[in-house]
């Protein structure tokens, strides 16, 4: 069995990004991936400007610390001052240009108005409380890189350089569908034996977090023949095929010979727990000569939402062009004891208490999603290894796993 860094590397290597984009608002483009560097065309802020309400003087008339001056103007934000004279002040409020003339801002807390005359109680250093033209960007510098997954706050970057529209990579279409004819779907009545389908909704949630195109074909039949059919309708309009269940080696398990026949596999099994029975592979599209991709999740609900987590969240970043992939570690410290590692590299529940450390779920079985709610992520626990109370381990928080 593969390793979890190895089996990363030969999904991630395997990646072809998609090639297509578009044009869109950039009020519309949250969570896109950036198709091409953005330049601006203009110095942030494009002026001097004040970072407080107060008066804007020049340093040397205010240096015996109580100077009182003439307020000369009054200037608001988006109003241009007339040049500031020796021996006066201007009322500015914060992002308004400094006058011609004044070369510090005192706060309006060190002052005190007289009449049309203002008491400075305080000596500033020239520059003082002054935005310089510039000081967060510079006309011509690029300000967000190709690859770059789209948040508020680069938005917030790209409308203040006056960038209305975006380039992006096109969303990455992903085709899903469920195997297992003991599934039902939540409204139906459960049968003896069935269950219901929650990870059509973990799945889809998950995708959707990652802004892909779905295309959902449902529960698919318990039979090599129509495991066959879904693969190479999947095929046709998809970058990207994922399946839950079906990827073990009993005799209801169709999803290996299945992707063997409509293409290929190039990995089986990932020494992890819970997620052993992951396959990665292509399935062809018809005679077109190219492929769309496939990852066979497993069955077991933990299972298969650890698994898309560690490995189709990272691949379908970078299908999307997106280069930095690697969720953040935080080294933590243990609150619990856990006597003996298991043979594999474990992915435990966990949560963040009150004091700092972390608190492991009871049950880490792979069929118990309840564990999935509870906690804040995974602790990312080598083979064989013991914990102890105190120990730092390895942290991985949901917020940086699921979008």
């Amino acid at each position: 069995m593969l390793s979890a860094p190895e089996a990363l590397d030969i999904l991630l290597s395997s990646v072809r990004p998609v090639d297509e984009g578009e044009i869109l608002p950039t009020l519309d483009a949250n969570g896109r991936v950036l198709a091409f560097d953005q330049t601006s065309q203009l110095n942030v802020p494009p002026m001097d400007n004040t970072q407080m309400d107060g008066y804007a003087v020049r340093a040397e008339d205010c240096a015996s610390g109580s100077a009182q001056l003439r307020v000369s103007q009054r200037i608001p934000a988006g109003h241009v001052g007339e040049p500031l004279q020796p021996g006066t002040a201007a009322r500015i409020f914060t992002g308004a240009m400094i006058p011609e003339g004044a070369d510090a801002v005192v706060m309006q807390e060190q002052c005190e108005a007289s009449g049309d005359s203002v008491i400075v109680r305080h000596a500033p250093k020239p520059g003082e409380w002054i935005r310089r033209t510039g000081e967060d960007i510079r006309a011509g510098n690029i300000i967000l890189f190709r690859g770059t997954r789209l948040r508020a706050q680069e938005l917030g970057l790209a409308a203040s350089v006056g960038l209305a529209e975006l380039p992006v990579m096109r969303r990455p279409r992903v085709a899903v569908f469920f195997t297992g004819d003991e599934l039902a779907m939540p409204g139906e009545p459960l049968k003896p034996g069935a269950i219901y389908n929650s990870n059509k909704f973990t799945l889809r949630g998950l995708l959707e977090n990652l802004g892909c195109e779905i295309a959902d074909y449902g529960i698919v039949p318990d039979s090599l023949e129509a495991t066959r059919e879904t693969l190479r309708a999947a095929a046709a309009g998809n970058d990207l095929i994922i399946t839950s269940g079906g990827v073990s080696v009993g005799e209801e398990d169709h999803i290996r010979p299945a992707v063997e026949a409509e293409g290929r596999l190039n990995m089986w099994q990932i020494a992890i727990k819970p997620g052993k029975p992951l396959a990665f592979g292509e399935v062809r599209r018809g005679d077109a000569g190219d492929s769309a991709f496939f990852i066979g999740l497993p069955g077991n609900p933990v299972s298969s939402f650890v698994t898309f987590m560690l490995f189709v969240r990272p691949f379908i970043l970078r299908l999307q062009g997106v280069a930095e992939v690697a969720p953040k570690v935080f080294a933590m410290r243990a609150d619990f004891a856990l006597p003996k590692g298991d043979r594999r590299n474990e992915f435990l529940r966990a949560r963040i208490n009150p004091s700092g450390g972390l608190d492991l779920f009871a049950n880490q079985s792979s069929a118990v999603l309840t564990s999935t709610v509870w906690g804040d992520g995974l602790i990312d626990n080598p083979p064989g290894n013991a914990i102890s109370p105190g120990d730092i381990v390895r942290f991985l928080p949901f917020s940086e796993l699921l979008y």
